[in-house]
C-alpha cells in the first residue's frame, strides 16, 4: 500500500512557476514509477508527466514539454513538479500516482493523491 500526499499548489500569475510535491509513505517508493495527472472540471483527466524508478528517465504531455520537469528524490520518497512559464490553461487539480508500471496516461495507476489546485491568473 502506497499513501500519496500532495503539496505546493496554489494561485501564480501567468508567466510565474509553482513547485509542487508528492510525499509518499512506506519503504517501497524507489520500485514505482511516478506521475502526474491533471484535471479540469467538466474535461477529461489529462497526463501531465511520468519519471522512472531510477528517475533517469521522464515523459511529458505535448503541453508541458519545455516548461515543466518531473524529478525524485528517492531519498526522501518524494516526487516533485517544476512548472515554469505558467498559462492559464494549466489550471486545474494536480494529482501524483505511483505504479510499479511506467504510465504514459491517464489510466491504470495504482495509488493517487487526493489532488492540489493549481489556479493561473492571467
Amino acid at each position: 500500500q502506497v499513501q500519496l500526499v500532495e503539496a505546493g499548489g496554489g494561485l501564480v500569475q501567468a508567466g510565474g512557476a509553482l513547485r509542487l510535491s508528492c510525499a509518499a509513505s512506506g519503504r517501497t517508493f524507489s520500485s514505482y514509477a511516478m506521475g502526474w495527472i491533471r484535471k479540469v472540471p467538466g474535461k477529461e483527466r489529462e497526463f501531465v508527466a511520468t519519471i522512472k524508478q531510477s528517475g533517469g528517465i521522464t515523459y511529458y504531455a505535448g503541453s508541458v514539454k519545455g516548461r515543466f520537469t518531473i524529478s525524485r528524490d528517492n531519498a526522501k520518497n518524494t516526487v516533485y513538479l517544476q512548472m515554469n512559464s505558467l498559462k492559464p490553461e494549466d489550471t486545474a487539480v494536480y494529482y501524483c500516482a505511483a505504479d510499479r508500471l511506467v504510465i504514459q496516461t491517464v489510466a491504470g495507476w495504482d495509488y493517487w493523491g487526493q489532488g492540489t489546485q493549481v489556479t493561473v491568473s492571467s
